[in-house]
């Protein structure tokens, strides 16, 4: 019966979001009233009613009701908890009813919070929002029902694929999702102001916090998908240029470029067509990766549908919302007026440079994935584009991206001092300089990866060199410069941690040049050299799982023969689906991690491990939830939040204390 409750849910909030398409848009070009109002409680409904079925199909793996094919296909009733609830989007058919979920959620999000917009803005926007939370409906219902039922139900299921029982299905994606269907409400608000003719800083101001939203967790679910493919797929790698990972990577780098490209606008009223044109390009790439993930075109580990049809449908709805955004685009374009005017040398020529870099690195992913694509579908002829290309195309656009970062917070809004901005950037490039020739002269090799990471550290102290000169002063009481901290806009400190947060990915990245990987055939009690470090496995033992059985390495980590951390590697068997699946074992020391990874066991109790050792390698995590804490600093910021603006807090101002006289 709830599994019904939900199924008939979905239908109704098909039927719902395609009034709340019509109506609000007919109310808004007509300026009537009530059917503008009436998208409001449409958007808060549907996303009730889509969440309703979410919960049913949850309901239906918890209790592990096999009647499903959905449950059947993907669970077992041995399976833990957590992962039968997680296993509600690791397929196909659920992951598609989660994304629909999130479109429904930032739908409602803007119902509740953006009170403060225009009526006839905001009906809009959901009137958009809910033609594509339409067309995935139908997509859905008609192609991927995850409530199908089977008319002899079986006694158990095929259990989930081993891969994705890890608690990072729990979490890449959920994130992953939410910024990648973030940015559908940013593409609604551009379909909005292009039919609206609305245009100018308040619609910058209205749109920044909803692609702030959908920026943060696509830079969370990017992180966490990288780590978790460094940890399950247990090839010791973090990002393997895979198609379907660089079509996460495209809307961000575009989704980067609309927040910077916003601000211009908001504070200039300037870049109106380039913010435009951002807003939909972020989304359409989403729904590129959407199309890669679920078509058949790819074989990849990401990939959930290999069915045609599907492939078809999600084609249709690309080219529907792409080919139609794109054709209002050219429409409206050319009455666009330019808005403010600025000196090439300026904060907003720094954003642009930054935009179109951005942009081109972007281009350059976007060839890279689908040019092999689009040469087979032509002429059936295979190539392989991998990290050579991309190493080599995307590095060299990059590299000014982050030369240029401190650069332009150091610039003044419509015209800047270029000299007196390098100058105040001294300190960041000497430290840089330093480091770079500290760490060739500790590492050696070649003089690539010092270099980067001495741009890194240029790039992560220069991020701070412009609050610093805001905060800090000469003769300047400790209070009163924790005061000014205190005072700055939250959205300076954000800008700056997530530009520092760049730099330390950019520092990780650059450090695995300096790795060690090891493929040994070890016996028990046998130490192996990994870097600075000693491996020994003390034992080898059987250990039984709720759903699986396992072989694992007791091992212990020694440093000048003393034993600092211990580490255990395992191999396991997933009876039901007849899987072997290497579990590795990774242990941090300092910004360093030892990863270890168990492979075939011989007679004489030896068995095959690869080791690395992969020094500062944690910082690329850690520089992705830096910039996701920018991220939140600056959608902290009072000019940023959703709901209606709140009086600012008067403050008193504060007077520095008097200096004796010399």
């Amino acid at each position: 019966m709830i599994v019904e409750i939900g199924h008939y849910a979905l239908v109704l909030a098909l039927a719902l979001a395609i009034v709340q398409g019509v109506l609000p848009l007919v109310g808004a070009l007509r300026h009537d009233g009530p059917l503008m109002a009436m998208a409001r409680p449409a958007a808060v409904l549907q996303f009730l009613l889509i969440g309703l079925s979410f919960a049913a199909l949850t309901y239906a793996y918890v209790v592990s009701d096999f009647s499903l094919v959905n449950v059947f296909e993907n669970s077992h009733s041995a399976k833990p908890m957590i992962y039968k609830i997680s296993g509600v989007w690791g397929n196909h058919e659920g992951s598609m009813l989660l994304w629909v979920l999130i479109l429904a959620l930032f739908g409602a999000m803007v119902a509740i919070f953006a009170r403060s917009m225009p009526e006839d803005l905001r009906a809009l926007v959901l009137a958009v929002q809910s033609w594509i939370a339409a067309a995935f409906l139908l997509f859905v219902l008609f192609t991927s029902n995850p409530f199908a039922r089977i008319a002899v139900p079986p006694l158990e299921g095929r259990d989930l694929n081993p891969l994705l029982q890890d608690p990072g299905l729990a979490i890449h994606p959920p994130l992953l999702y939410v910024g990648y269907v973030g940015f559908s409400i940013t593409f609604s608000f551009a379909a909005a102001a292009l039919i609206s003719g609305r245009i100018d800083s308040a619609w910058a101001r209205y749109v920044r916090p909803w692609t702030l939203i959908a920026w943060i967790f696509l830079t969370l679910g990017i992180a966490m998908g990288s780590y978790w493919a460094y940890y399950t797929l247990g090839w010791g790698g973090f990002w393997f240029w895979d198609p379907v990972e660089n079509a996460s990577l495209m809307p961000w780098l575009a989704g980067t470029a609309l927040l910077h490209s916003a601000a211009v606008m908001e504070k200039r009223d300037a870049l109106k067509i380039w913010t435009i044109f951002l807003a939909i390009l972020a989304f359409s790439l989403s729904l590129l990766g959407t199309f890669l993930v679920r078509s058949g075109v790819l074989t990849s580990v990401h990939a959930f549908a290999t069915d045609p049809q599907r492939g078809v449908f999600i084609l249709i709805i690309l080219i529907a919302f792409i080919g139609g955004s794109l054709a209002l685009f050219a429409l409206r374009a050319s009455a666009l007026k330019p808005g403010g005017i600025f000196a090439p040398v300026s904060r907003e020529g720094a954003l642009v440079l930054n935009n179109l870099l951005l942009t081109t690195s972007c281009a350059t992913v976007f060839v890279g994935t689908l040019y092999p694509l689009a040469l087979e579908a032509v002429t059936g002829e295979k190539i392989s584009v991998g990290a050579p290309f991309f190493n080599l195309t995307f590095g060299p656009l990059f590299i000014p991206i982050v030369l240029a970062m401190p650069i332009g917070q150091m610039l003044a809004w419509k015209r800047g001092d270029l000299l007196g901005a390098a100058q105040r950037l001294t300190l960041a490039a000497a430290i840089g300089g330093v480091g770079a020739l500290a760490l060739y002269a500790m590492r050696g090799g070649s003089v690539v990866a010092p270099l980067l990471c001495g741009l890194a550290l240029y790039c992560i102290v220069g991020a701070f060199v412009e609050v610093a000169s805001r905060i800090a002063g000469r003769g300047v009481p400790a209070s009163v410069m924790f005061a000014r901290a205190r005072g700055l806009p939250r959205s300076s400190w954000g800008t700056a941690f997530a530009h520092a947060g760049v730099g330390l990915t950019l520092f990780g990245l650059a450090a695995t040049q300096w790795g060690v990987e090891r493929i040994v055939t070890a016996k028990v009690g046998e130490p192996i050299e990994v870097g600075p470090y000693q491996v020994v496995i003390r034992s080898i033992e059987p250990r039984t799982g709720s759903n699986y059985r396992e072989w694992v390495a007791h091992s212990s980590v020694l440093s000048g023969g003393r034993e600092v951390a211990q580490i255990n590697p395992s191999r396991r068997n997933f009876a039901a689906r007849q899987t072997m699946r290497t579990e590795a074992g990774i242990v941090t020391l300092g910004l360093g991690q030892i990863y270890m990874n168990m492979a075939d066991q011989h007679d004489g109790g030896a068995v095959d491990v690869r080791l690395y050792w992969k020094p500062y390698v944690a910082l690329i995590w850690i520089g992705g939830l830096v910039m996701s804490l920018g991220g939140l600093l600056s959608l902290a910021d009072r000019r940023l939040r959703i709901g209606i603006a709140k009086r600012a807090k008067v403050r008193t101002p504060v007077r520095a204390s008097p200096q004796p006289a010399e």
